[in-house]
């Protein structure tokens, strides 16, 4: 299945996507339908209200997830890029809810930063707790797989060694479109990533790449806390950012991002200045 949450009449609805059709389901969000130990069959046998399927206004994938744990450090192409080793463990950090955006949604460019950064990633999404778990079972808690684009404010993430800072700056994380169950996309750890700006090739990597893929990921977070459905696990990027480059390159307001991966789809988005000096922006 390729489900998504879309804005529609002034709200929410998830939606299973079905060639040229979107047809909603009875939940206001992805995450809320995971909450429900049924999803699968529920989403299955929906059969509400329909959708033309290539005008849908996405919203982020999940729209609130109790916890977005990213992974730093784990491409072994953007390892060497930084010139990093490969770490013993996986490096985590944290982003909050007001970070995500939709597939199609404007990414917000701080006025406070001029560093503002691209990173394809591979998202993971919980739909089973699961606490303490093997790693050879860890992949029965998918719920499904989806972009992420892991935009990063490099200046003010160097600032400390704990990253935090910056990487969950306000509608700066493109999340969707679509969440693809484990059943239809097949082997997550074979996977093309892409990242396009301004139509130039930015990025280009693969899932097999990973120095933990999603399976130790999760075995690993579940031994920290329990790991609940909606929650999402952005994988780490490749080689290619703009940092890395020489000269640096960053986003900047205007420039088009386009990130993609191989059998689920692709989130494009506009980079926008920060209309406001005080006060909440971005997309809601």
């Amino acid at each position: 299945m390729r489900l998504a949450t879309v804005r529609t009449g002034g709200a929410h609805i998830a939606v299973r996507i079905d060639g040229p059709e979107a047809v909603e389901i009875d939940a206001t969000d992805v995450g809320a339908l995971l909450g429900d130990p049924e999803w699968r069959t529920r989403a299955e046998r929906a059969d509400g209200a329909r959708h033309d399927a290539t005008a849908l206004d996405f919203a982020p994938l999940v729209p609130r997830p109790d916890k977005i744990i990213c992974v730093g450090m784990n491409y072994r192409s953007h390892i060497a890029e930084m010139g990093r080793e490969p770490p013993e463990y996986p490096t985590l950090f944290a982003k909050y809810s007001s970070a995500l955006v939709g597939a199609h949604d404007d990414i917000v460019i701080p006025r406070v930063s001029s560093a503002v950064d691209w990173e394809v990633e591979l998202a993971v999404v919980i739909g089973a707790p699961v606490r303490h778990v093997p790693q050879d079972d860890a992949l029965t808690a998918v719920a499904g797989y989806s972009v992420l684009n892991d935009v990063s404010m490099r200046d003010y993430q160097n600032r400390t060694l704990q990253w935090l800072q910056g990487k969950t700056f306000e509608s700066s994380t493109p999340l969707g479109p679509v969440l693809v169950t484990p059943d239809e996309l097949g082997d997550p750890n074979q996977l093309e990533l892409i990242c396009e700006v301004d139509a130039e090739e930015m990025q280009r990597g693969n899932t097999s790449d990973l120095v933990f893929d999603p399976a130790a990921l999760i075995s690993y977070i579940s031994e920290i806390l329990t790991l609940t459905p909606g929650d999402v696990i952005a994988t780490g990027t490749p080689g290619g950012v703009g940092h890395a480059r020489i000269p640096p390159r960053y986003l900047t307001d205007g420039s088009m991002v386009v990130t993609s991966i191989e059998a689920i789809g692709e989130c494009r988005n506009r980079c926008r200045a920060d209309p406001l000096l005080f006060g909440r922006s971005g997309n809601p």
